[in-house]
């Protein structure tokens, strides 16, 4: 069943549609020092190589900011500039050449400071995302609703979403981060009823790779599934690489992408009789660049095995030392357990090759 999306305003960030018209963006950020020009092109490209599409980097200060033209210029997806307290670095980005800009605009100050950055961005046509996080609202806000709250968070987000329109900027994505999941789900619920804004979806300060991917896939799946949100980050303290194989996992897990290969494999129990998960570890690890559409089934037994392996692209059922192949819902071969995966990687070039 398709996921019907919320209707949303649609624009471009750089050559990335934004909104219900468009497919659901994955984003990550840079964890490099932005005044290393190359070092953050690398990243970039690296995170671009594992499936990202616009990235965001930290403009901490003037050098991190003159940096841009160069990083700009490089990159092959488009760049969004993070900017906290400093008015004059968003519009120092601006000036740069960056893509769009994320602000909390709780912390950069009077209204002021905020009206300037949106009539530049007005000016060259940059959307702006506003990112209000539960751990850095407003202290009146925190003082009415006693601590972080959907309420609080919708609250502010509003307040400058009002401040933008009165000066008719409608360029605007919306993102209300938390920790805490059940917090953010009721925040970006709230939130989707009251404007037709794109939004950014996430759990802030997820955590390391096992519970951070936890979070971050009841949290954003969540949404997602309810057809709310239209660009994801996954935040996980590792390696950003492994933020975009998370946020493709819930995209390819919820049919919002299709695009690499996606492994069913079983669990281990008393029935199995060869190494599943060896087979499927390795399987996983010589397809993981292949961007054709395509479902691998990695079973154990006799069981549950042949009919989940006949639902796949192709697959194999292992017995005691030995497995079937299966292509496209047909017994193809019996093979030796130790060839099974050089068996099974060869068909899929075939497939790929008979495709193309």
């Amino acid at each position: 069943m398709m996921i019907k999306r919320r209707k949303t305003k649609n624009f471009f960030i750089g050559s990335i549609g934004c909104g219900h018209l468009y497919p659901v963006s994955v984003q990550s950020m840079t964890n490099t020092d932005t005044r290393n020009v190359a070092g953050t092109v690398a990243q970039i490209e690296e995170l671009a190589q594992a499936g990202c599409e616009i990235i965001r980097i930290a403009v901490p200060n003037q050098a991190a900011g003159e940096a841009l033209p160069q990083i700009i210029a490089l990159s092959s997806m488009p760049v969004i500039a993070d900017i906290h307290f400093d008015y004059q670095l968003a519009l120092l980005a601006l000036k740069n050449g960056v893509h769009g800009l994320r602000l909390n605009p709780g912390n950069i100050g009077a209204q002021w400071k905020v009206k300037e950055i949106v009539q530049a961005a007005k000016e060259k046509n940059i959307p702006i995302r506003i990112g209000v996080n539960s751990g850095s609202l407003e202290k009146n806000l925190l003082d009415k609703h006693g601590k972080p709250t959907a309420e609080a968070l919708v609250e502010s987000a509003l307040k400058h979403i009002n401040l933008l329109e009165k000066l008719k900027f409608d360029l605007i994505k919306i993102s209300l981060k938390s920790s805490q999941v059940p917090l953010m789900l009721d925040a970006y619920r709230m939130m989707g009823k009251l404007v037709p804004y794109p939004l950014h979806l996430g759990v802030t300060e997820a955590g390391l790779l096992q519970t951070g991917t936890i979070k971050s896939a009841v949290g954003i799946g969540t949404l997602l599934a309810e057809g709310i949100g239209d660009t994801i980050r996954v935040s996980l303290t590792t390696d950003p690489i492994q933020e975009i194989k998370v946020a493709k996992e819930i995209l390819r897990s919820l049919g919002l992408v299709k695009e690499g290969i996606e492994i069913i494999s079983c669990p281990t129990c008393g029935r199995s009789q060869i190494d599943v998960v060896s087979l499927a570890q390795e399987i996983e690890q010589k397809l993981q660049k292949i961007k054709m559409p395509l479902k691998v089934a990695v079973m154990g037994c006799a069981v549950n095995g042949p009919g989940e392996a006949k639902e796949a692209d192709l697959g194999i059922a292992g017995g005691k030392g030995e497995g079937l192949l299966f292509v496209k819902g047909k017994i193809k071969k019996k093979v030796p357990e130790e060839h099974l995966v050089k068996v099974l990687c060869a068909e899929v070039e075939k497939i790929i090759k008979e495709n193309n």
